[in-house]
């Protein structure tokens, strides 16, 4: 047999067997959280979630992205002193949004994956949010969110 047939009948090995053991994780990692969590455990494994976050005091959590995308918005949710959040993509993708104030200190590790994150705002007193994880083969974007008119305007 040539190099290359077993090359590839090995990655296809490799990806079937990733495939399945996304699937049987997919039935017992459930995701944990609603919008007035202030805490949350997003799982996305061959599929997509969504989250509007309006918890009164976001201290964090984790968020797994496999072979599948999250989509978090927290741009109405108001932060806790500490708050720290684990993101985690393999093969997808995690979109978080923020309000305009937050300083965002990342620690998230990249292997042929992107991480991007905003500069820090201005205010040296803004709230921060840390971020930790790793993205592999998959993306991590945290962008703020547009800012919204006050009501009356």
């Amino acid at each position: 047999m040539s190099l290359l047939r077993r090359l590839l009948l090995f990655k296809l090995g490799a990806l079937v067997g990733m495939l399945v053991a996304a699937a049987f994780f997919k039935r017992v990692v459930r995701s944990r959280g609603d919008a007035e969590s202030d805490e949350l455990a997003l799982v996305a494994i061959l599929d997509g979630v969504e989250l509007e976050s309006r918890a009164k005091a976001f201290r964090g959590g984790s968020m797994l992205a496999w072979f599948g995308g999250i989509e978090a918005d927290l741009s109405e949710a108001q932060l806790a002193d500490g708050a720290r959040l684990t993101v985690h993509a393999l093969f997808g993708g995690i979109d978080i949004a923020t309000p305009p104030g937050w300083r965002i200190d990342s620690e998230v590790k990249a292997f042929a994956g992107g991480i991007d994150t905003p500069g820090a705002p201005d205010d040296p007193g803004a709230p921060v949010l840390v971020l930790d994880g790793m993205a592999v083969f998959g993306g991590i974007d945290v962008r703020a969110a547009a800012a919204r008119p006050a009501a009356g305007d």
